[in-house]
């Protein structure tokens, strides 16, 4: 069973926007110090939904879309002042930057370098997978002691990276 290409975009744009709207989410409840992850997360969300966007729909071009992304590496550079563990926002950015770049040369489906891309692609099929059996083994914290209501759990955040790492294998397997 097969979805029709443009629903499969549509899809991947609503995923990745409702994982950017719940990392802005994150960025609203998180200590000033502590917002710079979530807030590159969020702009990944984002910046993924309108890359995901079919060809032609929208006012946005390449050109847009790469100078948005090249500003993402820059502030991924900026978090890794904080720490190694912010590698991963710097390799997102760069891999958004290099399909922006591969569509503003035009050169579409098929286009890019073979090696840039195949090394993105092992990139994130280990984060996928290895973010997949986290979130499997997790088990079931985030509940409160006492019967409490809920707090936001780690479970849904990995989720969300996770729904994110997805949606990067599929806009890079479209190259």
């Amino acid at each position: 069973m097969s979805l029709p290409a443009s629903l499969s975009a549509w899809l991947l744009v609503a995923l990745c926007a409702v994982s950017g709207g719940y990392c802005l989410r994150r960025v609203r409840r998180s200590e000033p110090d502590a917002r710079g992850g979530p807030a590159g997360e969020a702009l990944m969300g984002f910046g993924m939904a309108v890359m995901a966007v079919p060809s032609g729909i929208g006012p946005w071009g390449p050109g847009i879309l790469l100078g948005v992304f090249s500003g993402a590496v820059l502030h991924a550079l900026w978090l890794l002042r904080g720490g190694v563990h912010h590698a991963h926002h710097l390799v997102g950015s760069l891999a958004m930057a290099y399909m922006a770049l591969t569509m503003a040369g035009g050169h579409g489906h098929g286009g890019g370098a073979p090696l840039v891309t195949g090394a993105l692609l092992l990139y994130f099929t280990g984060y996928v997978l290895l973010g997949g059996a986290r979130l499997v083994t997790a088990g079931g914290a985030g509940q409160p002691a006492g019967g409490g209501p809920p707090v936001m759990p780690a479970e849904l955040t990995r989720a969300c990276r996770l729904a994110m790492g997805m949606g990067m294998l599929a806009m890079l397997l479209s190259l």
